[in-house]
């Protein structure tokens, strides 16, 4: 099996208070999570370790949002509102990507799985095994 190359892209907010990078390939399977904060915001998923995501500006920009159990960190920019990569509650020391926040062109997606976020208990099981090596 042959590695797939990666590269540093860039993303972040609306207005640009929130910037980041963070390490994918150039062709990425994202998520689609049907769960109730997903599917208001439009979020489209693409979960990293926590040693693929860099914060580069924006540290004093950032509100924290958590519901639930409170694990996940919904992170927004305090300036425009938009949540361009928060801390998931399948993969704590990682990061969820909204690759709808990356810059133009940084990426293709050549799939989109959906995740049943909305019975998260019941669908975690599969899309752990799949994040675990990321």
């Amino acid at each position: 099996m042959t590695e797939t190359a990666m590269s540093w892209k860039k993303g972040g907010c609306h207005c640009g208070a929130v910037t980041y990078e963070v390490l994918l390939p150039d062709e990425i399977a994202a998520r689609v999570c049907n769960c109730s904060i997903c599917t208001k915001a439009g979020y489209l998923h693409y979960h990293v370790g926590g040693d693929r995501f860099r914060l580069l500006t924006g540290h004093d920009k950032i509100t924290t949002y958590s519901f639930n159990t409170g694990t996940a960190k919904h992170h927004f920019c305090s300036v425009c509102g938009i949540k361009s990569f928060y801390v998931p509650r399948s993969k704590p020391d990682g990061f969820s990507i909204n690759v709808r926040c990356l810059e133009p062109g940084a990426v293709r997606v050549t799939d989109t799985k959906p995740f049943d976020g909305a019975h998260w208990e019941d669908a975690i099981d599969e899309l752990r095994a799949e994040i675990g090596a990321r």
